[in-house]
């Protein structure tokens, strides 16, 4: 796999309602950091890999993100789904080597470039030196982290808003994650069975299955012997959920 190869997909249909003041007239990703707007920021750590290809789901204030050399998939159930089910508008780009991620994430492309050297069918980026963000950070509280529990070999044992214990070998779910062709295939296989059986009924932690997370699918996968890979970084990437959140990140960025 050469990252010539590899497409990105940016989920980006949300509505950021926990950034009000700076959202109402603006998708998350369109928040400007410097001169750049955050999804301009992922853009071209994506690009600095290599990766070309890439592809955006818009939904709130779709208008609003509009760049040249992006396509783009429209969700307009956005407000009554989540982040899985917004994926599935773009399916049609689920096939080969994808990478897939939150669009309210920054991230290095160091981060990137280690997720591209995973060989797993389905890998996902874990950040094990993550308990720092949650130091002072207030409208975020640290119950709300997406965390993982890891075998000794890198693999999921659980993962999502679960509250781990000290012993446990476990980091944060960043947002990101990658598929070869197989196991785009696998992905796609998973979810459509589980919108079959699920739909309008709870789903793993989700009340029902139009509202599932990302997370809730890779544990049902993980519940039923496929193995999902944790690629291990240690910083590297921020998230962007909260107006605390973004004027951290403004602060750090120096502008």
């Amino acid at each position: 796999m050469t990252s010539s190869n590899v497409k990105a997909i940016v989920i980006a249909a949300g509505l950021g309602s926990r950034l009000k003041g700076y959202t109402e007239d603006l998708p998350k990703c369109m928040l400007k950091f410097g001169e750049k707007t955050l999804l301009e920021r992922q853009v071209d750590a994506y690009r600095e890999c290599g990766i070309k290809n890439i592809s955006v789901i818009r939904g709130y204030k779709k208008e609003k993100i509009n760049y040249p050399n992006l396509r783009y998939y429209d969700n307009p159930e956005f407000k009554n789904n989540n982040i899985l089910n917004s994926l599935f508008y773009a399916e049609e780009e689920l096939k080969g080597n994808v990478v897939v991620a939150y669009s309210d994430i920054i991230f290095d492309a160091a981060v990137v470039r280690r997720l591209l050297e995973a060989q797993s069918d389905v890998s996902i980026v874990v950040d094990i030196d993550w308990r720092g963000y949650y130091l002072d950070r207030k409208d975020h509280p640290i119950e709300e982290a997406e965390n993982v529990i890891f075998s000794t070999d890198n693999e999921v044992i659980k993962i999502g808003k679960i509250l781990t214990e000290k012993d446990d070998v476990h980091g944060e779910f960043i947002g990101m994650m990658k598929f070869t062709p197989r196991g785009a295939d696998i992905f796609k296989r998973h979810f459509h069975r589980a919108k079959q059986l699920f739909w309008d009924k709870p789903y793993q932690r989700a009340k029902v299955f139009q509202k599932a997370y990302i997370t809730d699918i890779i544990q049902d996968m993980a519940d039923l012997g496929v193995p999902i890979h944790c690629v291990i970084i240690e910083r590297g990437w921020q998230e962007i959920d909260t107006v605390e959140d973004y004027e951290k990140a403004v602060q750090e960025f120096g502008v």
